[in-house]
């Protein structure tokens, strides 16, 4: 039986779950259904399923909805490139140049400090900067030369934030956004016009920036012969049916190609410097189109160009946008513009508010049986929470509040203290826009899943999903301890060859394990476990510091890393001097002592216990450990 499904598992490896709609896959494990059991799914009930003739998907829709999908993909991250073997300074230029740029860049959304420098293959005057900046935040010499170290260094946290080791996940979509790129119901052809035809053509213009193949579109919300062109030849790309129609298929293939460029270049978070006019970029592209969205709402708005240059026109209309929604009118762009824009315009995107409505704004008190846009909102607001919060419900957002909408509400309503009757009136309105909100500002969460130890032992010869894993920890490791003589490819292998064998030889002997080219549980244990320490060292130093960088991401119950250390270094300097508070292990993963000392600590701090580390906790623990650790004020 598990020979089969090992070669099953290895057969699927690049098929996942994943909800049409949303970009993030769906984590899946096998239930035996009595040690282990699957949330909603009945272990037993999927036999009789099974004999009704339902195959594997429509068991899954049965339990799951009917927007559960099985995805098929060959985009599999591998581990970043190798150290090109000499340094590369100010002048530089090439392919590793590049390689570094996009690390960088992606790097630049969990610390926008460092700033984002432009992926261009030649080592200029910003991507020196960068790299000062980040030698300095990682305890490196800040000379802007990237020598072996700083290429590993950049190369380790690369690892970290994107996720390449197959040790962590974001488990989310861009941005914790969960609707942006939603099919909108209707096929897009030429002559079709509004605002789900502006974002097709958004996602064109920018995919046609990394990709001279395909033509430049105006962002216009007409379905011309220019649109269509474009879109014949993204299908051609992606192997569709090239109609130049945007179908389903179509909408969520240019959405998921959007977000992966996105991913890359550092996604829709604030980018860390004021945009102003002169500005050219993505950033600003991304600005006009929230701006455009934003115009198709509100009637004191106008629609611009999205052209990426920040013009004497968007001026104006980031000035409009500002008087709105009551901001300072200064025609700049810094956090907290960008971050309402981004609110706004999708907010729009996604049907959240009716015409001249800003979000957050209480009309109408709804309950099961309502309907309309405001029952989508406290539905886009539930799915959002239930993304960090397990005990409450995922909910569809189709605007009709329905039973699983009422469950939602009154799970939600336990959490917050409110009177759980399952009716959002003004306070529970209130409550839910103003959590979600707090969510949004702070980032995406980061957790990290421990790999299962093997059913059985790995050994020379064998194949699968387990040796796969096995691989990729390796390599992994073998990033940070020379030792470990790694097979001259870097690409991960799913056959106990004897490459594979020379590389767990030399790790076993590196961990003083028996050396036998065996991999046990215990042995995998070992390995695991080191991985696991090499995620969570902290690279500014083993003494917490008062300029802690915060991460632009929420941490929350199964976090790991630099951030969650330092955190835990944070609450014990407190714990030194408060009797009453506790002392945590630091470990830097986030587990049930760390969570529970944090919500001690907000308590006392006046704090929303939110269950996660925000931007607000992040900087009260940090001004509070600054406060008593003379260590931390001589720094």
């Amino acid at each position: 039986m598990f020979a089969v499904m090992e070669r099953l598992t290895a057969e699927l490896f690049n098929t996942y779950v994943q909800r049409s709609g949303d970009a993030e896959p769906y984590y899946t494990e096998y239930c035996d259904g009595r040690t282990v059991t699957c949330p909603g799914m009945k272990q037993w009930g999927t036999v009789e399923r099974a004999k009704e003739g339902k195959n594997a998907l429509q068991i899954l829709r049965y339990y799951y909805g009917k927007r559960v999908q099985l995805v098929t993909t060959d985009h599999i991250a591998s581990i970043p490139s190798s150290y090109p073997g000499s340094p590369l300074r100010r002048g530089s230029s090439g392919t590793n140049v590049r390689i570094l740029q996009k690390q960088l860049s992606r790097i630049a959304k969990d610390y926008p400090s460092f700033g984002k420098p432009v992926v261009n293959g030649v080592f200029d005057e910003a991507t020196e900067r960068s790299v000062k900046r980040f030698q300095k935040q990682f305890g490196l010499t800040a000379d802007g030369v990237v020598g072996r170290a700083t290429w590993y260094k950049i190369s380790f946290i690369y690892v970290s934030v994107k996720d390449l080791a197959e040790l962590t996940s974001e488990g989310e979509t861009a941005e914790g956004t969960q609707t942006t790129g939603g099919w909108p119901g209707t096929v897009l052809r030429r002559g079709s016009s509004g605002s789900a035809v502006e974002q097709v053509q958004f996602w064109l213009s920018d995919l046609a920036q990394f990709d001279s193949a395909l033509p430049r579109v105006t962002v216009d919300g007409r379905y011309g012969a220019a649109t269509e062109r474009a879109v014949q030849a993204f299908q051609k790309k992606q192997g569709l049916t090239a109609d130049g129609a945007v179908g389903q298929r179509t909408w969520n293939a240019l959405y998921a190609a959007w977000v992966d460029a996105q991913s890359d270049l550092g996604g829709t978070a604030w980018p860390g410097t004021v945009l102003r006019r002169g500005d050219k970029g993505m950033e600003v592209r991304l600005v006009q189109f929230w701006l455009r969205l934003a115009a198709d709402n509100y009637r004191a708005l106008h629609t611009i160009a999205v052209d990426g240059s920040f013009g004497a026109a968007t001026v104006s209309a980031v000035q409009a946008f500002q008087s709105v929604f009551g901001l300072t009118a200064d025609g700049t762009v810094g956090r907290a513009t960008w971050n309402k824009l981004k609110e706004v315009g999708l907010a729009v995107a996604n049907r959240l508010v009716d015409a001249d409505i800003a979000p957050g704004q209480f009309t109408v008190t709804t309950r099961e049986g309502s309907s309309g846009t405001a029952v989508r909102a406290v539905q886009y607001y539930l799915r959002r929470l239930a993304a960090y919060y397990s005990d409450i419900p995922s909910v569809t957002v189709d605007g009709r509040f329905g039973a699983a909408t009422a469950r939602a509400v009154r799970a939600w309503q336990a959490r917050a203290g409110l009177p759980v009757d399952g009716v959002v009136g003004r306070l529970t309105w209130q409550s839910l826009y103003d959590a979600a909100a707090a969510l949004d500002s702070s980032g995406p969460v980061v957790r990290m899943i421990r790999l299962p130890a093997p059913a059985a032992a790995l050994r020379p010869g064998d194949s699968g999903a387990e040796v796969l894993r096995l691989s990729r920890m390796l390599l992994f490791l073998g990033q940070w301890i020379p030792e470990i003589n790694l097979p001259e490819s870097d690409t991960p292998t799913s056959t106990f060859d004897p490459a594979l064998e020379t590389a767990v030889r030399s790790a076993q002997r590196y961990f003083g394990l028996t050396e036998t080219g065996i991999v046990t549980a215990a042995d995998w244990t070992v390995l695991r476990e080191a991985a696991e320490r090499l995620l969570a060292a902290n690279p500014a130093g083993a003494s917490p510091k008062p300029g802690g960088v915060w991460p632009a991401g929420a941490l929350a119950l199964g976090s790991a890393g630099p951030a969650v250390l330092q955190v835990q270094r944070w609450l014990n300097i407190i714990a030194a001097a408060n009797q009453t508070a506790d002392f945590v292990p630091e470990t830097g993963i986030l587990g049930p002592e760390t969570a529970s000392a944090l919500e001690s600590y907000q308590l006392t701090a006046g704090l929303q216990t939110l269950g996660i580390v925000d931007a607000d906790t992040w900087e009260s623990l940090r001004l509070a450990a600054q406060g008593l650790c003379r260590e931390c004020k001589e720094a």
